[in-house]
């Protein structure tokens, strides 16, 4: 039974955004915005205009727009329309209004809780839709929403749902997924992440002590609730007891890649290269960084990965779906914007 209308009280989901189009300039707009932002390339603003603009974006964009035009629907970006999907569906199940806002482009974080503002809200539960913590996305979600709360809605209030890698009901929803579309003869399932350069592993861990090595594997280790690597080898590890898999048919790797910075392995791409000559010929992929399928798992997994694979003598590449509209999945968003919204 649905709960009586909260007037005051609002959610907001938000994911990173993509270009207004596949028109070269469209990316690089999109392009510009997102690599300067400080969070994603942590260098100091001169040397990162330097990379990102003065070469970046003199390349990049073109490659990119080309990139963009495989996995484009006639709705649009792939990102943008599950992403609304997702909201509408959610909108269904709760009875406060559902926002939606990207980091990069639009609609934007500030056009996602003016919407809600225009229609009374003054509590908004903003949702990042990253199941993993990292600086280059949580943390920059939040660090936005804050700045454009402050300039321009100084009078409402904003709680943020916490990364929720180990939430029972994620990992749930996840298997469930993952388990439904995983062939019965697989040789290897690969669990591909969006990588992040080693140091910001470094930059967000609290206590300093993270070596890079085995403190991932530990239990409760206070450097847990803000690294990045843990999380996504806790999430391998939750999934695969959640469906009884054999460890040694289980592989984590480290996707996307950007520069000549030391980001952590192993790499999606090179391991890709060499399964087929240790005996891995029929392989499942997914990648749970994201909730939308976008331009790194459509293109970069499911075309150039598959391309890898069977170029390096495997057999079979069956891409597993991100969570997208799945019912499971929309029902962990209405979980965890509940929570939130019962705080206020």
């Amino acid at each position: 039974m649905n709960q009586p209308v909260h007037n005051k009280k609002g959610i907001l989901l938000v994911n990173l955004g993509s270009p207004k189009s596949t028109d070269v300039k469209d990316v690089k707009d999109y392009l510009d915005e997102f690599l300067m932002d400080e969070k994603v390339i942590d260098y100091r603003w001169i040397f990162r205009a330097l990379l990102v603009q003065g070469i970046i974006l003199k390349t990049r964009p073109k490659k990119s727009a080309e990139a963009y035009k495989t996995v484009w629907t006639d709705e649009g970006s792939p990102l943008i329309v599950i992403s609304k999907n997702l909201q509408k569906e959610l909108q269904k199940l709760v009875d406060v209004p559902v926002g939606l806002g990207m980091r990069y482009a639009e609609p934007s974080i500030q056009t996602g809780i003016q919407e809600l503002v225009d229609k009374g809200i003054t509590e908004i539960t903003l949702v990042p839709l990253y199941p993993q913590y990292a600086m280059s996305t949580t943390e920059t979600v939040i660090d936005k929403a804050e700045e454009v709360r402050l300039k321009f809605f100084p009078d409402i209030k904003i709680n943020y749902v916490q990364p929720f890698y180990n939430r029972e009901i994620y990992i749930d929803a996840l298997a469930k997924s993952i388990g439904e579309k995983l062939p019965s003869d697989y040789d290897l399932l690969q669990f591909s992440y969006h990588g992040v350069p080693e140091r910001h592993i470094y930059k967000t861990d609290p206590t300093k002590t993270c070596s890079m090595d085995n403190c991932c594997q530990k239990d409760d280790h206070p450097s847990h609730k803000f690294c990045y690597r843990h999380q996504c080898y806790k999430v391998t590890e939750l999934v695969r007891e959640k469906l009884g898999l054999p460890k040694e048919k289980v592989l984590v790797t480290f996707q996307s890649r950007l520069g000549k910075d030391k980001w952590m392995e192993p790499y999606t791409d090179t391991t890709l290269e060499g399964l087929g000559k240790k005996g891995i010929k029929k392989l499942a992929i997914v990648c749970p960084a994201f909730v939308s399928d976008c331009l790194e798992t459509l293109e970069e997994i499911s075309v150039e990965g598959k391309e890898i694979f069977l170029h390096g003598g495997g057999e079979r590449f069956d891409y597993i779906p991100c969570l997208n509209e799945d019912s499971n999945w929309v029902n962990v968003v209405k979980t965890l914007s509940e929570e939130k919204l019962a705080e206020f």
